[in-house]
């Protein structure tokens, strides 16, 4: 297993010597999600930063985007860090979709799909030559110019990654990415009951062996260096369960540990902005289901055996630590 760090906020100010500690640290990737500011900015800084660490988002909302839009960020940021970016992408709900970023809304599954065959399309007319004709359902590009194509690279195209709850965009990501974004609520009881059927079956479907698609997820982790610290970060990983479990999409996830009846109660009281008696509702059980929490050791040994079927693992810490207990962490559980 290999663990990734994640980069929560992503402010331009202190992007660069986060992704240097976590270079410095071991982590084999460093990740900064689409959140309070846009993760390929943050990335640009980081690839100048670092000489090693693989960067990527996780994820970067794709029905907010086009096609050429990507593929362009994509591949910019692949030649730029020389061949370390990986693009994550994930679709993101209808109400963000729609209402957030105001673009269209149909068939995720599908439309995903074909949004990453189209930045495949585009990428092989500047790396390989082919004549950009690509006709779909949703997209359409059969229009390449010198003057707008940069041209092969000896870094090649970026790794694509897919978000996937459910099982027809695990399917998507078997078929047409290189690898799978499990969510943080999901359990490794889900992984092998939904997930990895999906992800065989998509890969079938390609006629690729599972085995060569990446399974990456964030581990939600409470830690610290007494038990004042941790009990305080376990309190800030409640409000982020509870902020996931009031969302209908995830309700699969919660059904996987018998606690589906707590997502209608998270969501109702969400639209009443009550968020302290959502965060009441995450019990200690629930907390424990979901994230890992304890001393650095507890969480070295957590990490390898919650997360035991993944490839690797984004080290979802909300609340601050030093560095030398992220390296620490990072050292056992690679270990």
């Amino acid at each position: 297993m290999r663990i990734d760090a994640v980069h929560n906020e992503a402010d331009l100010a202190d992007v660069g010597e986060r992704a240097c500690t976590a270079e410095r640290t071991g982590a084999a990737g460093f990740f900064v999600p689409e959140a309070r500011h846009d993760p390929f900015l943050a990335l640009t800084i980081a690839a100048d930063r670092t000489e090693t660490v693989e960067l990527g988002t996780s994820v970067a909302i794709a029905f907010a985007r086009n096609p050429m839009n990507l593929a362009q960020l994509g591949d910019d940021l692949h030649r730029f860090s020389g061949g370390r970016f990986v693009l994550g992408l994930g679709t993101q709900i209808r109400p963000h979709v729609t209402r957030r970023f105001g673009m269209p809304w149909s068939h995720p599954a599908p439309r995903m799909r074909e949004l990453v065959l189209a930045v495949r399309a585009i990428w092989a007319c500047w790396h390989n030559g082919q004549p950009l004709d690509f006709t779909g359902d949703f997209y359409t590009h059969t229009l390449m110019t010198p003057v707008f194509d940069p041209g092969p690279s000896s870094f090649g195209s970026p790794t694509v990654w897919l978000a996937a709850v459910g099982e027809r965009l695990g399917e998507v990501a078997g078929e047409v990415a290189d690898g799978l974004i499990t969510h943080p609520l999901t359990t490794q009881a889900y992984l092998d009951a939904v997930l990895l059927p999906a992800l065989a079956r998509g890969a079938a479907q390609a006629g690729v062996d599972p085995e060569a698609r990446e399974v990456a997820g964030m581990a939600m982790v409470a830690t610290g260096e007494s038990d004042e610290a941790i009990d305080a970060a376990a309190d800030i990983v409640r409000i982020q369960i509870a902020f996931y479990g009031s969302t209908p999409a995830y309700r699969p996830l919660l059904d996987a540990i018998g606690r589906g009846d707590l997502q209608p109660q998270l969501r109702d009281l969400s639209t009443q902005g009550r968020w302290d008696e959502m965060t009441a509702l995450v019990d200690d059980d629930l907390l424990h289901a979901l994230a890992v929490v304890g001393t650095p050791s507890d969480v070295a040994t957590g990490l390898r055996a919650r997360y035991a079927g993944w490839d690797r693992v984004s080290l979802g810490l909300l609340s601050p630590v030093s560095e030398d207990v992220v390296a620490d962490i990072i050292r056992q559980a690679q270990a």
